[in-house]
């Protein structure tokens, strides 16, 4: 009875490792795609009502959809064209992976931004559900 016990924890630490490289690789995906500056692709790693908690939009969690989160981007594009974010980790545990990045961009009248993160992404079904994003909005 012990033995089994023993092999039913390790099948389970097996399959929450496997989900949080799973969830890391999507996160990772994210991210190129935000790179890419490809909107619709990076909003499609977000269910159609993922959880946002960013200053940008106050300091309580809000519901944004696919469309909303791709047009907040395009805005951002045209407003910085050269906007990239550095990924300096990765930090997967259970449903969670955190991510450590620098947002950089200039605009056409040479105002420039250099911006440290944190944002923690919370997954379900492959799928991120809940983004919450953290900075110094004060200093960008």
């Amino acid at each position: 009875m012990k033995t089994l016990g023993w092999i039913s924890l390790i099948v389970l630490c097996a399959s929450c490792s496997s989900s949080e490289s799973e969830n890391v690789v999507v996160a990772q995906k994210m991210f190129d795609a935000f790179n890419k500056h490809d909107w619709p692709l990076m909003a499609g790693y977000y269910s159609d009502n993922a959880s946002f908690l960013d200053p940008s939009f106050g300091k309580d969690y809000v519901t944004k959809s696919h469309a909303e989160t791709i047009e907040k981007y395009k805005g951002f594009e045209q407003m910085f064209p050269d906007l990239h974010d550095e990924v300096v980790g990765m930090y997967a545990s259970g449903d969670k992976v955190t991510v450590e990045f620098v947002s950089t961009g200039t605009s056409g009248d040479t105002l420039s931004f250099k911006l440290p993160i944190i944002t923690v992404l919370t997954f379900k079904d492959g799928v991120i559900v809940k983004d919450a994003t953290y900075y110094d909005q004060e200093n960008p």
